[in-house]
């Protein structure tokens, strides 16, 4: 018996093929080539049948020509099996991070980012997914894990080229795969903006110190705008100073994306941060339907008595006109709650603070709970315990400003999918490490967005697939495991070839290996 051994598609295969002779009562013996792989016999091919001696010996020959010749196999002396291994180990010629590729890889491929090709974008945006770090370090482990040599300066001269051509490709090519999912159906449109600062403190007409929403107010910032559509995929971003009013910034990213693409109508839904009169007037003027969040208490006096007059319980809501628009207000016990507590909390921090002589007359102002605050007599700081119990008839209380043509449960039921963009952003800061930014120049903080930007995109999909498939499995996870998940390369010193094998061995890489049919 002759242990074999081929490569099939990058994959190792052994098996145990043999001669067989089988003999009958006449004397008559039959040569077949058979199969052991399986542990299982499986009869090949009978090569043909003697019983004359020289015959047979032809026919045993000829039986494992065929094996050489049509399986093509390379056999092995395995006489000294510790020799054969040590054989291999040195010609191990390379151990590269497959995982990545293989899944990630396959992803990035099918939404159809690799139209653009460049493989060092293919690169960048697949470690930002898996090792999100500075540019530098980004060629460390592209060197280490996948023994890819680019240097830095390469990164930022492939930055530049992807900020004067490929941006607008980029933004393209993920809206065509969104649109694909959702049937063609972009009609209702989420909006929001964060804030991502830098390292330096050096400010230039993009990077502003301003209201920082990481608490980051002595760095220079920018202001990210971002627009993704239902379920949270990605639609289209643009960057603003660090000190622009959030307010301003979603007319011209929604303009240019309604514009560049052609759609006739949208629903535009954001937080009551974009709530200005302005914004209000503007979308109406250009036909937009928006339901934005209400600030009410901060509506007109007549408006905040039907307001806290509508007495509702849990889960109900109600519709108030507003002009020309429509106010729903809401109640939730669980919002109370909640409220009730942020809201002791907030009392008790201020209570601490007086104490400890920290508050002073510049402390009063609006905000957070700064409001609670006033002066008694002269120099004083105190809490006003009677502007603090008002609030209490607020708790539980939300509203939503709209002029759509919806019915208030649809209304609702779209307002309550905007946390599907928080959590782009939580994913942009904490998966992929948006931020800090390193760079200094435009073109290149675009490009870090655009970057980021499409790592996101491939992570929507990837989370998108994972529940089509009926997976358990988080995106989180997945990437976790693909991090182990390595190909090996051994030269074949019998004909110089480089053989390749996609390690996977344990339970968490075949349940891999299975979902995404690898």
């Amino acid at each position: 018996m002759l242990l074999w051994f081929w490569v099939s598609q990058g994959v190792f295969y052994f098996c145990f093929m043999f001669v067989r002779q089988k003999k009958n009562k006449s004397g008559v013996v039959s040569i077949q080539v058979i199969d052991k792989s399986s542990g299982r016999y499986k009869l090949l091919r009978t090569i043909g049948s003697s019983s004359d001696l020289v015959q047979i010996d032809k026919l045993i020959e000829e039986a494992r020509n065929y094996i050489k010749e049509i399986k093509k196999l390379n056999e092995f002396d395995f006489s000294n099996s510790n020799e054969f291994i040590q054989n291999i180990l040195e010609n191990i010629r390379a151990l590269k991070l497959s995982g990545i590729d293989l899944v990630l890889g396959k992803i990035f491929d099918e939404i159809g980012f690799s139209k653009i090709e460049d493989n060092l974008f293919k690169d960048l945006v697949l470690y930002r997914l898996v090792y999100p770090k500075s540019k530098l370090k980004t060629t460390e482990y592209l060197y280490r894990f996948s023994q890819k040599q680019y240097s830095e300066d390469d990164i930022y001269r492939y930055m530049d080229k992807l900020h004067s051509k490929q941006k607008e490709t980029v933004q393209k090519i993920s809206f065509e795969h969104t649109r694909l999912i959702l049937d063609s159906e972009i009609s209702v449109v989420f909006y929001d903006v964060t804030t991502i600062y830098f390292e330096s403190d050096n400010e230039d007409e993009l990077r502003k110190t301003g209201f920082s929403k990481e608490g980051k107010h002595q760095n220079p910032q920018i202001v990210l705008g971002l627009l993704v559509s239902k379920n949270g995929y990605p639609l289209a971003y643009d960057i603003f100073e660090g000190n622009k009013f959030e307010g301003h910034t979603m007319l011209p990213i929604i303009d240019t994306f309604k514009e560049k693409y052609n759609i006739h109508q949208l629903v535009i839904i954001a937080d009551s941060g974009l709530l200005s009169s302005s914004n209000v007037e503007e979308l109406q003027e250009k036909k937009y339907e928006f339901i934005l969040g209400a600030r009410i208490k901060s509506e007109s006096k007549s408006i905040k008595e039907k307001v806290l007059a509508l007495r509702l319980k849990n889960g109900e809501s109600e519709i108030i006109e507003k002009d020309n628009l429509k106010l729903i207000i809401t109640y939730s016990e669980s919002r109370a709650k909640k409220d009730k507590l942020n809201r002791e909390r907030g009392l008790k921090k201020l209570e601490k603070q007086i104490k400890t002589g920290k508050l002073t007359k510049a402390s009063i102002n609006n905000r957070g709970y700064n409001k609670y605050l006033k002066i008694e007599g002269e120099i004083k700081v105190v809490i006003d315990k009677v502007k603090f119990q008002q609030d209490t008839k607020w708790d539980g209380l939300k509203g939503y400003v709209t002029n759509a043509k919806l019915t208030k449960d649809e209304i609702l039921e779209n307002y309550s999918n905007l946390w599907q963009i928080e959590k782009a952003f939580r994913t942009a800061k904490t998966d992929l490490k948006i931020r800090p930014i390193y760079h200094r120049k435009k073109e290149r903080i675009e490009a870090h967005i655009c970057l980021t930007f499409v790592a996101y995109k491939v992570y929507k999909e990837l989370e998108r697939q994972l529940k089509l498939k009926r997976s358990n499995l988080s995106p989180e996870k997945v990437i976790e495991i693909l991090q182990s998940m390595f190909q090996i390369e051994v030269k074949n010193t019998t004909n110089n070839e480089i053989i390749k094998h996609n390690i996977m061995i344990t339970k968490e890489h075949q349940i891999i290996k299975k979902l995404f049919e690898l």
